[in-house]
């Protein structure tokens, strides 16, 4: 499980045994998890996040959605 960002308790990772989805980040925070889609910087799953915190990962994720995405192709060798 790559960490690609540690931010203000935010841990943004990948599984490595998920290449065969689209390109997405797992955050967890405080016991809660999301997972969010790289492409829509949308909101996949969650549980156990609260409404604010899921804006500032939602938020967090457009801020390194960049860094996110070259760490995705990097690691699975796709593009996306």
């Amino acid at each position: 499980m790559p960490t690609i960002v540690r931010e203000d308790g935010y841990r943004f990772y990948f599984y490595s045994h998920e290449p065969n989805e689209p390109a997405h980040v797992h955050v967890d925070k405080d016991g809660g998890s999301a997972k969010v889609w790289l492409s829509s910087v949308t909101v996949a799953t969650n549980v156990g996040l609260s409404p604010t915190q899921l804006g500032e990962v939602v938020r967090r994720v457009r801020v390194h959605r960049e860094r996110l995405m070259e760490a995705w192709n990097g690691f699975f060798g796709t593009e996306g």
